[in-house]
């Protein structure tokens, strides 16, 4: 199974990659290594989602927010190599989550990337 049939499987499907602007770049390949730059919960339009998990958000939204999150870093993957099925191994995932000051189930968040 390709990761394009997991994402079918699942009923995902990836978002347009958003284009290299000003200085910002989304990925860069070097040998066989990639690194993507930060991405975020960029919804089908373009929309970031925003507010703050413990206030404005559930913990079930801002999950939610890093699947989305997930999709857009898989789509920069595949807009810098073709393939998905390519990739041998992520080495690092770095999550942050725009919380109130007494939120502590950040890993519940950052676990929609992760899982996805």
């Amino acid at each position: 199974m390709t990761p394009y049939d997991r994402l079918a499987k699942l009923g995902l499907t990836l978002p347009k990659a958003m284009p290299a602007q000003a200085n910002y770049l989304p990925f860069l390949l070097r040998g066989s290594q990639l690194h993507v730059s930060g991405q975020g919960p960029f919804d089908s339009e373009g929309q970031l989602r925003i507010g703050k998990v413990g206030r404005d958000r559930t913990v079930g939204q801002g999950y939610d927010d890093a699947r989305l999150t997930g999709l857009n870093l898989l789509a920069q993957v595949h807009a810098a190599i073709g393939d998905l099925g390519r990739v041998a191994y992520v080495i690092k995932v770095f999550g942050m989550v725009n919380a109130t000051d007494d939120f502590n189930d950040h890993h519940k968040v950052i676990n929609g990337c992760s899982e996805i």
